[in-house]
């Protein structure tokens, strides 16, 4: 039953061929067979788990009408609030912290009986992009585990790949849902920027962040979507607009007559000859079903990294000053006659990891004095430019598509002491964010140099989200046709069957 997906759960749910306790009670065994090794969860809530399942189980016997995901477990990522669960980002500054509220989309995951089993590990803070940068430990990529899930959401996507979780939710600034999802071959989708409420969910980079679903088929990821997309009014920045339809368009995947545009900055040089030829092959596939395929030049994307890594650590300076020991977290320093600055210096070295006070002082030097114009103000101007060449390429093409990441999985370590290299495994899924508009990962097949997964990246308008599920079904269909099994199926014992 595990290995089958969440729709097809959802459907022997209905029937009544199974109960959720009996799925809830397999995926938390799995969880004990395997996570040893993965170290996808910081925390599993087993008990609580079980009586979100039972409580389901209830309401459908005496005929209540559920939610098409009730009962369906689930993986959170540790950046988002939960009542009572220990939620720490990662971080050993939040290390025991247990929220007296819930997020947004933790309380619309309960109404629509979800049932969360625990919370899963991720760079600190969401700073990161292969998890070794929490503050708990590396998690390990299913498919190869001397390597990285990729990051900042590795433990979501690692309980997703090594069937420990049918479903799971991450947050993505600048490509965290997509790029993990490349590495371990599943599906991860941020929906348009504010199209998922932000309250609760624990900020790195509040004009960038937005958490969104994984799941192993497009269908799956859509169905997420829908449970966890739409306005609240307690998030500023929240859309109210309805939900797109993404559900439906995952099921009719059909691309003829759609244009699809390449984007001529996100391919070629630097990328991984794997990489590149499944890229292409997907491409022709999209082109046999009837789809239009066109090449649009966006020019200011050559200079999105280098405007994320000054956008994003100023944000992130400004919103981690919080962490100060004098309210909640970690405190440490508190010895007789310590002043608050000293406490708090104490506090701050001790709790954030090596990566985090990277991303801190980058931030606070190009928010200070003299500084500002030159470097946070000059970035925004690239921001601008980025969400103009989207528009511009959007008038051309439906979609936008590229390789989500450069290369497949690399080594844990390899890229640790070099951050630049770490930070250039963004650089497709970057300007994604930057514009606030919504973006798609999915499985384009495996790199003949390693077998490892490639991911195949889907861009849309702002609030056109379903663009990303209709183009996204039907290559998932063309290429399972052609592969003749799910891609989890082609992984290693911990990842599939074979």
């Amino acid at each position: 039953m595990i290995r089958k997906t969440a729709a097809q759960m959802a459907d022997a749910l209905a029937k009544g061929e199974t109960t959720s306790v009996e799925l809830t009670q397999a995926h938390l065994d799995r969880i004990t067979a395997v996570d040893g090794q993965v170290k996808a969860f910081l925390h599993v809530d087993a008990e609580g788990a079980l009586a979100q399942a039972k409580s389901v189980d209830t309401r459908r016997k005496s005929g209540e009408k559920l939610s098409p995901l009730a009962g369906i477990p689930l993986a959170l990522k540790d950046v988002l609030a939960q009542k009572g669960v220990p939620t720490t980002a990662g971080s050993k500054i939040l290390e025991g912290w247990c929220p007296p509220y819930d997020s947004t989309v933790v309380s619309k995951l309960k109404d629509a009986g979800v049932v969360i089993m625990g919370k899963t590990n991720m760079d600190e803070f969401a700073m990161g992009s292969s998890t070794e940068n929490s503050g708990y430990g590396p998690t390990f990529n299913p498919w190869d585990l001397t390597r990285t899930p990729g990051g900042s959401s590795g433990g979501s996507a690692a309980a997703v790949s090594s069937f420990e979780a049918p479903l799971a939710i991450g947050s993505d600034t600048g490509g965290s849902i997509r790029q993990p999802a490349a590495l371990t071959g599943i599906v991860g989708v941020r929906p348009t920027y504010g199209a998922v409420s932000r309250f609760g969910l624990i900020a790195y980079s509040s004009s960038l962040d937005q958490a969104g679903p994984f799941g192993r088929t497009v269908l799956d990821t859509a169905l997420l979507h829908e449970v966890m997309a739409g306005h609240d009014p307690k998030d500023a920045t929240s859309i109210n607009a309805p939900v797109p339809a993404v559900v439906a368009a995952a099921k009719s995947g059909d691309v003829k007559g759609m244009k699809i545009g390449v984007i001529k900055q996100l391919q070629g040089e630097g990328y991984q000859k794997g990489v590149q030829a499944r890229f292409d092959e997907s491409l022709k596939e999209l082109a046999s079903l009837g789809a239009e395929i066109v090449e649009v030049d966006c020019p200011s994307f050559e200079y999105a990294l280098a405007a994320y890594y000054l956008i994003a650590p100023s944000e992130c300076s400004s919103n981690l000053a919080r962490f100060d020991a004098m309210r909640y977290g970690l405190r440490t320093g508190d010895v007789n006659g310590a002043s608050a600055e000293a406490v708090m210096s104490a506090t701050r070295d001790a709790g954030f990891g090596r990566e985090v006070k990277r991303r801190i002082i980058l931030g606070t030097y190009a928010l200070s004095s003299g500084y500002y114009d030159a470097y946070y103000g000059s970035a925004q101007k690239i921001r601008t430019l980025i969400i103009q060449d989207y528009a511009k390429a959007f008038t051309k093409a439906d979609v936008l598509v590229s390789p989500t990441a450069p290369t497949t999985a690399y080594k844990i370590g390899e890229k640790v002491d070099d951050p630049m290299a770490m930070y250039l495994g963004d650089v497709a899924t970057i300007p994604v964010n930057l514009a606030g508009i919504c973006g798609m990962s999915l499985p384009a097949g495996l790199a003949e140099e390693d077998n490892l997964p490639v991911g195949f990246q889907i861009m849309a308008p702002a609030m056109q989200d379903h663009r990303l599920y209709q183009a996204g079904a039907a290559l998932e269909a063309a290429l399972l046709s052609k592969w003749g099994a799910p891609i989890l199926d082609k992984a290693p014992a911990l990842g599939g069957s074979k």
